[in-house]
């Protein structure tokens, strides 16, 4: 398993069962704990420092000394974004100071409270959040853990090789199939297989969503690799698509590999082989992330948004996803209705605030329904019609402001989207 997905997980898994554990201000905190103060828990002002974990991920480290705010560090701000596996730009604030425990969590009843605890060497400030989190997370849960274990003999005595169909089914939920996918690609010096297995149909968007997705292959390559590898194929998969816009706290992706296939380590991110193996990983991920949005809960279309001719990757991708999460288009979608203006009116409140809209062409598969900004005077209503009534649906922008690219997968938003979430505890 690579540590930045299980790292991921288990923030995110941790934060939602934590109630009241939110990112606050150093004012409003002391406030918090000035009200409420937890048995054993020491005032305030006597600690070095603490930090605080939202549900979302964001990551917010406080000092009680005077100097809070001041010096922050770049490199200390990427060392706890890389550890803690969240964007740089979500550490807001941190500061290192002294010796660190994990008991210096504290609950008190059903309320929880960010983690506190003076901490020094940084990198192991955060190991022992992990774990401090954990500890919380465990207590609120209330997981009947006797249960559990007494099941694991009889699932290891049922290990087989061909155990995957019932792997996959195991874990869905509001899925109607079991979801895999399973490749073999041949390397410089051998022939590996990479073999995965996910689960999820609603609440489908990055980063993740309520899905887990489960990899494994033969290949030999270290740890580091396989996360770099893991990062990039989620990017172009999981990472990219989209059934509702809504995420969740509960999402995994997991790569193990067991370096039995005999084909020689791959040591080198620059090498042919381990090219080879990034992208076989992409191309299992990808098939598994395509196969949630077409079981997405009561889609009946499966949509490709591809934004091309961009200035970066980055505003791209919010055109793609601008796209893909209107429930005005993803309706029309439903209702076969080429609405031109929906797609459009996306594109223009994509947060891009530079965009020229008379550079802007819009496609319908290979049906040129916009150009420049305004209708194409080659365009037909009946030839929207006729791309709208398929199953699946490839809409190109092309911003014609640069050479970067990005594609995002969706599906349509119909009736029975809200009948599964109405009833869903019904």
């Amino acid at each position: 398993m690579t540590p930045a997905a299980n790292r991921r997980s288990f923030l995110k898994s941790a934060g939602a069962l934590i109630v009241g554990f939110r990112m606050l201000g150093n004012d409003a905190a002391q406030a918090q704990f000035a009200q409420a103060p937890l048995p054993g828990a020491p005032p305030i002002d006597q600690l070095d420092s603490w930090i605080a974990i939202a549900a979302d991920g964001s990551i917010t480290a406080f000092s009680g000394k005077e100097e809070l705010g001041q010096g922050i560090s770049t490199a200390q701000q990427q060392l706890v974004a890389e550890e803690l596996s969240v964007p740089f730009e979500r550490v807001k604030l941190i500061y290192c100071d002294t010796a660190l425990t994990p008991d210096q969590a504290y609950t008190s009843g059903s309320q929880s409270h960010p983690a506190n605890f003076n901490h020094g060497n940084l990198a192991q400030a955060c190991a022992t959040a992990r774990e401090a989190l954990l500890k919380m997370a465990a207590q609120q849960l209330n997981v009947p853990v006797e249960r559990l274990t007494a099941g694991l003999p009889a699932c290891v005595a049922d290990l087989k090789e061909d155990n995957w169909l019932a792997a996959a089914t195991a874990i869905m939920t509001t899925d109607t199939l079991p979801k895999a996918a399973s490749t073999r690609v041949e390397l410089d010096s051998g022939v590996v297989t990479i073999t995965g297995i996910a689960k999820g149909a609603g609440m489908i968007h990055p980063d993740m969503a309520t899905m887990l997705g489960f990899i494994a292959t033969d290949a030999n390559l270290p740890q580091a690799l396989m996360e770099q590898a893991l990062r990039e194929a989620a990017d172009q998969s999981f990472n990219a698509i989209t059934v509702d816009g809504d995420t969740s706290t509960n999402d995994s992706l997991i790569l193990i590999a067991t370096g039995r296939s005999g084909a020689d380590e791959i040591i080198d991110v620059t090498s042919p082989s381990y090219a080879k193996f990034r992208d076989a990983l992409t191309d299992v991920a990808q098939r598994l992330a395509h196969a949630i949005i077409r079981d997405g809960e009561g889609a009946t279309k499966f949509i490709t948004v591809r934004v091309e001719q961009g200035a970066s990757v980055d505003e791209c991708r919010k055109v793609a996803f601008a796209i893909a999460h209107s429930p005005l288009v993803k309706t029309a979608f439903f209702a076969s209705d080429p609405n031109l203006g929906r797609i459009l009116a996306a594109i223009g409140y994509a947060g891009i605030h530079d965009l020229n809209v008379d550079h802007v062409d819009l496609y319908l598969d290979d049906v040129l329904v916009a150009q420049r900004g305004g209708r194409s005077l080659s365009y037909a209503e009946a030839d929207g019609q006729r791309v709208m009534q398929q199953p699946e649906i490839t809409v190109r922008v092309v911003l014609n402001r640069g050479a970067e690219n990005a594609t995002v997968w969706t599906c349509d938003l119909s009736h029975e989207y809200v009948t599964i979430n109405a009833e869903y505890r019904t």
